[in-house]
């Protein structure tokens, strides 16, 4: 038994407890590698728990490449991520039906930068103009996704990488112009009164 347990203690990279990359659904942790019976075919298995979904996903081990599992980010691809987020949105001008499906490619494909990219491209500020019910979920969906891994990485709390996230957006050329402008335009509003 214990030959076994070696044989299993890492597959393809992975090992117990580490926190990894699923397309489909985040950020999760290997909790145990078992070995099951499937229709007469012993299948070795990662067992990936995704705490917050409470969901827990079983991925065979010669697949785990296969199906996009990956291990978390680096530290500087990190750092590109949030760079990304100071650029400029980039909204092609296609039906939303079809950018929707482009976005929501983009999440599952479980690349951080593209990931992000929705990100950047979907934020709105208080100066911006509402979203649509549709936008907004596919927005929340690739934030959740990007603040996941970027706490997992800079072992960092959720809040404190969703404000890093939020500060880059900040950065951003056209949103630095808009709350300007939105200030000064309440500014406006205030001289007209006085004037009246």
């Amino acid at each position: 038994m214990t030959t076994a347990k070696k044989t299993t203690a890492g597959r393809q990279g992975f090992k117990t407890g580490e926190a990894v990359v699923y397309p489909a659904h985040g950020v999760g942790r290997i909790v145990a590698i078992e070995e099951q019976e499937i229709a007469g075919y012993k299948l070795e298995l990662f067992v990936v728990s995704f705490e917050k979904d409470k969901m827990v996903l079983r991925v065979p081990t010669a697949k785990a490449n296969s199906v996009g599992m990956r291990k978390l980010a680096e530290p500087d691809l990190v750092k590109k991520a949030l760079d990304v987020l100071t650029g400029r949105a980039r909204v092609k001008r296609t039906m939303w039906s079809r950018r929707a499906q482009e976005y929501e490619a983009k999440i599952n494909s479980g690349d951080l930068i593209s990931v992000t990219e929705v990100v950047r491209d979907l934020y709105r500020s208080e100066a911006q103009p509402e979203q649509s019910y549709s936008e907004r979920q596919l927005y929340e969906a690739a934030l959740d996704r990007v603040v996941r891994e970027i706490s997992s990485v800079n072992k960092i709390t959720e809040t404190e990488a969703l404000k890093l996230i939020e500060q880059s957006l900040a950065k951003s050329p056209r949103r630095a112009k808009a709350e300007a402008e939105a200030e000064g335009d309440a500014e406006g509003d205030d001289l007209q009164e006085e004037a009246a």
